[in-house]
């Protein structure tokens, strides 16, 4: 299959398959004569493979991680949970970072009165240092 192809199929723009073609998470026979890549049904569902991974969360990096365990039939499942795992812990802390801002900007937005005059507690805390 070319690019084209294989971006449709696993549900990636064409440049992202470049990309990943590029950095070796993916490698496609290059035909010698044209140069064009030529992706197998293997290629295709390493994509695939990546593109699900990316859509959790999961860095390219960590992709790579992934889809090294995943060829690896030998590998123990602990090591892919271990992964896992990680990403959840940096996703609850994320959250925990996302509700605390929330709380901080909802704090502002009520002290702010939100009328036609031009001093705004918003703009304070943003300019301030504290």
């Amino acid at each position: 299959m070319n690019i084209g192809q294989a971006a449709k199929i696993s549900g990636l723009t064409i440049k992202t398959v470049r990309y990943y073609d590029n950095i070796g998470l993916v490698m496609a026979y290059q035909d010698p004569e044209n140069q064009y890549r030529v992706y197998s049904k293997d290629d295709i569902a390493k994509l695939q493979f990546i593109g699900r991974a990316r859509r959790f969360g999961f860095s390219i990096q960590e992709c790579r991680e992934l889809l090294s365990l995943y060829q690896d039939k030998n590998r123990p499942s602990r090591e892919v949970k271990e992964l896992t795992l990680e990403k959840l812990s940096k996703i609850d802390n994320k959250l925990d970072e996302l509700k605390n801002l929330r709380k901080q900007l909802y704090r502002l937005s009520k002290s702010c009165s939100g009328d036609d005059r031009p001093d705004c507690p918003i703009l304070d805390a943003l300019a301030s240092e504290n």
